[in-house]
Order: C-alpha cells, then sequence, then structure tokens
C-alpha cells in the first residue's frame, strides 16, 4: 500500500500554471489536489460557478474532489475590471477497493436508535468545517501528524461485512494506541469530540480559508476548541475508537465541499522505504 501511494505521488508532477506576472497556481492537477492560487490583492475568484474566498494577501485555495470531472472552471476578475478564465484539465485516479470484515453488525448497519446520534456528529462536523476566514496558515506547509506504515489511501471503497460503503476520503497511518499525533500545518481547533458514532474520540482544526484537517478514532484529545495549534505541536493520541478494526489515524481533509487527499500535500512517510 505504501509503495503504491509513494509511487502515485511520484507520477503527480507539481507544475505551476501562470497566467501572467501576477496570476498563479501551484499544486497537482489531479482529483483529489489542491492548488494554491496567487492573484492581485483584491480579486474576485470562482470555480465552477462558486466563489472562492481570496486572503488579503490575493491567496486562494482550489480543489478537486475523489470524483470531479476533467475540467474545472477558474475565472479571476482583477481589481481592475478585467476576467480571466481558465479550463483546468484535471486528471482521472484509479482506485482501489478494499474488504474489511468482522465488524459489529451495529457499526455497519446502526439500529434506529443510533440514527439521531448520526446525524447530531454530521452536523457538528459540517459547522466545524464551515469556518471560512481569510488566515494562511496552511501556508506553514504541510507534515505527517502520525507516523507508521500506510494502511489505507485516500479513494478506496471499502465495502463493510459484504456491503459496499461510502469511499475512504482519508489516509490511514497505522500506530498503537497512545501514539502521538501532532498538528500537520498551523490551525484553530474548531471541534473536539470525544466520541462519535462512526469517528470516535473526533478533532478538527481549521488552516484558513475553509481548509480543514480532520483527525480520526482518537484514544485522547489533548486540545481545546477555539486554541490555536503550531505546526508540529502534540494535540493528540492515536486510538481504536468509533467504527474500527484496529488503532490507527484516519487523517482527512476538506477544502469548502471538496475532500481533498492529505498525501498530495506531505512528503514520504518518516522512517518507510522509498519505492523503487
Amino acid at each position: 500500500m505504501l509503495r503504491y501511494a509513494l509511487l502515485l505521488l511520484g507520477c503527480l508532477a507539481v507544475v505551476p500554471v501562470a497566467w501572467g506576472a501576477d496570476l498563479r497556481l501551484d499544486g497537482p492537477l489531479v482529483q483529489g489536489g489542491m492548488l494554491i492560487g496567487h492573484a492581485p490583492p483584491g480579486s474576485r475568484v470562482s470555480q465552477d460557478g462558486k466563489t472562492v474566498h481570496v486572503s488579503p494577501e490575493g491567496i486562494f485555495l482550489v480543489g478537486f474532489g475523489r470524483d470531479d470531472g476533467a475540467q474545472s472552471v477558474l475565472e479571476v476578475i482583477t481589481p481592475a475590471g478585467e476576467t480571466l478564465q481558465q479550463t483546468l484539465a484535471v486528471a482521472s485516479r484509479e482506485y482501489r477497493i478494499q474488504r474489511i470484515d468482522g465488524l459489529p453488525p451495529r457499526k455497519v448497519t446502526p439500529k434506529f436508535e443510533d440514527q439521531a446520534r448520526i446525524k447530531a456528529d454530521i452536523a457538528a462536523a459540517r459547522r466545524a468545517r464551515d469556518r471560512d476566514d481569510p488566515r494562511t496558515d496552511f501556508m506553514t506547509g504541510f507534515i505527517w501528524p502520525a507516523t507508521g506504515p500506510i494502511s489505507g489511501v485516500y479513494g478506496s471503497q471499502r465495502i463493510l461485512n459484504g456491503k459496499p460503503r461510502w469511499p475512504h476520503f482519508g489516509v490511514d497511518v497505522a500506530a498503537p494506541v497512545g501514539a502521538p499525533v501532532v498538528a500537520p500545518a498551523d490551525g484553530i481547533v474548531t471541534l473536539a469530540h470525544p466520541d462519535m458514532f462512526y469517528s470516535g474520540a473526533t478533532l478538527i482544526i481549521d488552516h484558513g480559508l475553509a481548509l480543514s484537517s480532520s483527525f480520526l478514532h482518537l484514544s485522547r484529545i489533548l486540545v481545546k476548541e477555539g486554541q490555536r495549534v503550531k505546526q508540529g505541536e502534540l494535540i493528540a493520541e492515536v486510538g481504536a475508537s468509533g467504527r474500527v478494526t484496529g488503532a490507527h489515524l484516519d487523517w482527512r481533509m476538506n477544502l469548502r465541499d471538496k475532500r481533498i487527499d492529505p498525501q498530495l500535500l506531505v512528503g514520504p512517510m518518516p522512517g518507510q522505504p522509498a519505492a523503487h
């Protein structure tokens, strides 16, 4: 699985897309990818007709979901009133199918009495990810929040006890209960929930411009909602809470309504053999 992930990253050249001296996009043009854009301060930006928040410095983010189409239209209106439009060619990816058996039936097909709790969990997570302010904490770059073998990758679809489920939208890092989890980038804690039905102890950190990281299945959360954290700061411990078959960290990232691939924002996993 790790070799597959590293090969994928090696194939995704991060090529800048330049429109001119004051307009630039950096990042992989691929499903699950994210671009960092630079435009003249005061510009207005939209992606596929949806408004994109621009920081006072002219920085903005563009993301592509797991199953997004081959094209995405980006429009920039400069402070001078000039409208610039570009159709971005988004590369497709192949995703793996993962079968997991032996889960408690209640975690695969929740009982009626669990539905209210699940809906409340979803609403709480959505509120935590709705923040969209001009901070650009993500400009610190990203590091791995935990280290260990990669046991699950973005985009793979899981079949639980023989029943197809939603695709996996994060990267799983296998580690023992109690292993440290650190902030992958600067940010503000927007959710610190002790026990969600599916994800167990769950933490969400907002990195600015509606970009957030979620950390699932924790054993302990060491920060509080509203707290500012710095890259590399200890924020939690790996666990096996929620719907899991073993201890690991599930790291997910959202950009507005797009679920993006965290692996595309970090380098190779420390301490793991390189792909050949």
